[in-house]
Formats: structure tokens, C-alpha cells, sequence
């Protein structure tokens, strides 16, 4: 019988680093041949695009509000001197340019209450009284007639602040409207419930144009003869209804994912109605359709743009304002990509603070 030969395994390679840039690189970039593929392909047309884009917006523009060197340098660079000459119409629209420092303050002032709210240590009773004064203030701010300040009328408001005032009113009013409506969509009151479903159906029916012009042209043929309701207010009126029926589907379909034990156990527990709403329902609810609902404000802070139908001059409005030069309409790409710069921050910033909330609320539900 012949002696049995002992033969080693050959030693496995060590496991590849899962820490530093190369790794990550791998990870992302050159995970399979068809995510390197994509990578090499993107780079490639990366370096096709880029050099150009950055000469032409950067390296060969004309920074300075000078339209013949705009006019000389049209086939070369960009021309961002239409920026630096009309930057307060874009920004400020018709409201009057000594008196600009107004809206200036009162988007100041409504950013940094926003970003507060934004933040978890502010999440107290007092900032829902406090969002009503700082509305209060800012509102004086914009229309005056009150403290010295001379009476600037709302036909008059645009840009930047009337584009914040649209999106954030409506917005604040839309979101408690929306949970009612959720929870009223979900009631086993049919006449609740009928209301409910013919306001959500009816409004998401139409487009947010045809709602603006009904709410600034027809809502007024409603109201008793003599009576006159601002346009700014029609408006808000008409976005907030817009805003609030598109929120009560997306509160619904998060009450509709919650398991029906979660009710079940509150009602064993002796919980009213409105306690397990709050208490239970909600807080869950909500926290499964946040990117939604960061959705849907991003879109209502966009649809702001259409306002310009009922003679309301918001951000996009203004810089159509400005293009009414002559002297400049030529320009016009330059200011459209400036506005565009402007939207996409905002839109960006309430994206990646979506991305923290979400993150921070589903604590509880990771995996250790």
C-alpha cells in the first residue's frame, strides 16, 4: 500500500481594501466590465464637452456689463455682463429700485427661518407661532404703508422674494390641508370621505394653469358685487389648493403602507381617533413618503413659473422683464442659464436635505 503524499493548498490572495480612494473607486466606478464600460464611455465624452463648455463660460466670457464686448465676443464666449446689468430687475422685478433693500431683508429673514426649521435642535412648539411672525414681518416688509415705509403694491412685487413668498405660503398652508384630506380620503364616513376624494380628483384633474386663471379671473365673479380680493392672494389660494391635493395622495399612499396592526394595537389600548392619528399613524406614515413629499415641494417651488399668466412677474417673469432690451435680448441664454443656476440650488439643497431626513428618521429601522 503506498504512502499517502500530503499536498498543500496554495494560499488564497488577500482580500481587497475596502477603505481609501482606490476602493471606493472600485466599488462605483469599476464594479464589472459593464459598470467600467459606462465610466471609460462618460469620461470620454466628459473631456469632449468640458474644455469647450469651460472656455466658453469662463476663459473667452465677458464679465463686465459692457454690451459691445458682449456683441464682439458673441461667437466666442458667454456673455455674463447681462447678469451684472440687469441682476437687480431679474432678482427684484418691478418692485422700485430705491426701495429694493425690502425684499432683500424679507427673503433674508424667511431663509434663515427655513433653515432653521431645517434643523432637529429648532423642531419646538414655538416655531409654528414663530413662522406666523416672521410671514407677518416679511409681508410688512413687501407691501408697507405701515412704519414710514412707502405702499408698494403686490402687482408690483417680483423675482426672487415673490417666487420664495409663492412657494413657501402655499406650501406651509398646502402641507396641514394635505393631511386632512389624507386622513379624510381614508375615513369610514362616506360623506368625509366623498368630499374628500371629489376635491383630491377634481383639482389633480387640471392643470396648475388652468387653476391659476381660474383663481385670478373667475374666483372673483363669485364674490358679491363691489368685493375685490388681490391677485396675490388669488394665486396663493389657487396654488395651495393645487399643491395640497397632489400632498393628500402622497400622505395617503403612506397611510395605506402602514400595517393595520399599528391601529389595532392603539385601539386596543383605549387611543381616541385624533391620539392614534398623531401619535401612531402619522409619524410613520409621513416618514415613508418623505422623498415624495420633497418631490412634491420641489415641483410646486418650479411651478411658480407660471404665474406670469395672470400679469405676476416671478424669478423666470423678471428676467423676461430684462430681456425686454433690445440692447441685450440677445443674450438671452446667458440669463436663462443664471436662472436655471438659481432654481437648481434651491431644488438641490431641499434634495439632499430630503436624503438627511430620511436617513435620520429611519435610525430605528437599520440593520446592526
Amino acid at each position: 500500500m503506498s504512502a499517502v503524499v500530503f499536498t498543500p493548498i496554495e494560499s488564497r490572495p488577500p482580500p481587497q481594501s475596502t477603505q481609501g480612494l482606490l476602493a471606493w473607486l472600485r466599488r462605483n466606478f469599476f464594479d464589472g466590465w459593464l459598470n467600467s464600460l459606462a465610466t471609460v464611455v462618460t469620461l470620454l465624452l466628459l473631456l469632449w464637452v468640458v474644455p469647450p463648455l469651460f472656455g466658453w463660460s469662463i476663459v473667452n466670457a465677458v464679465f463686465a456689463p459692457d454690451n459691445a464686448a458682449c456683441r464682439a465676443a458673441v461667437d466666442t464666449g458667454a456673455c455674463w455682463g447681462v447678469v451684472a446689468e440687469k441682476g437687480r430687475l431679474i432678482l427684484f422685478g418691478r418692485y422700485p429700485y430705491e426701495q429694493q433693500w425690502r425684499p432683500l431683508v424679507a427673503c433674508a429673514i424667511l431663509i434663515a427661518l427655513l433653515v432653521a426649521s431645517c434643523l432637529r435642535p429648532f423642531w419646538k412648539p414655538w416655531l409654528a407661532p414663530l413662522w406666523l411672525i416672521v410671514l407677518a414681518v416679511c409681508y410688512v416688509l413687501m407691501s408697507g404703508g405701515v412704519f414710514g415705509l412707502s405702499e408698494v403694491e403686490t402687482s408690483r412685487w417680483g423675482g426672487f422674494p415673490l417666487t420664495m413668498a409663492l412657494s413657501v405660503v402655499s406650501l406651509v398652508v398646502a402641507f396641514p390641508l394635505a393631511v386632512l384630506v389624507a386622513l379624510g380620503r381614508s375615513s369610514h364616513l362616506p360623506a368625509i370621505r366623498a368630499v374628500c376624494v371629489l376635491y383630491v380628483e377634481l383639482i389633480r384633474g387640471v392643470p396648475l394653469i388652468s387653476v391659476l386663471f381660474m383663481a385670478s379671473f373667475m374666483f372673483p365673479l363669485f364674490m358679491p358685487h363691489g368685493t375685490t380680493i388681490d391677485v396675490l392672494v388669488r394665486v396663493l389660494v389657487g396654488m395651495t389648493l393645487f399643491a395640497a391635493a397632489y400632498l393628500a395622495e402622497v400622505v395617503r399612499g403612506g397611510l395605506q403602507a402602514l400595517p393595520k396592526g399599528q391601529v389595532e394595537a392603539a385601539q386596543a389600548l383605549g387611543l381616541t381617533y385624533w391620539q392614534t392619528a398623531r401619535k401612531i399613524v402619522l409619524p410613520q406614515a409621513l416618514r415613508l413618503v418623505v422623498p415624495a413629499i420633497v418631490g412634491s415641494f420641489i415641483s410646486v417651488f418650479k411651478d411658480t413659473s407660471l404665474v406670469t399668466i395672470v400679469s405676476l412677474y416671478d424669478l423666470t417673469g423678471a428676467l423676461q422683464l430684462a430681456l425686454g432690451d433690445a440692447d441685450w435680448r440677445k443674450f438671452f441664454l446667458e440669463g436663462q442659464l443664471f436662472v436655471a443656476a438659481v432654481y437648481f440650488v434651491c431644488c438641490f439643497a431641499m434634495s439632499r436635505y430630503s436624503r438627511w431626513v430620511e436617513a435620520y428618521l429611519n435610525i430605528g429601522m437599520r440593520r446592526q
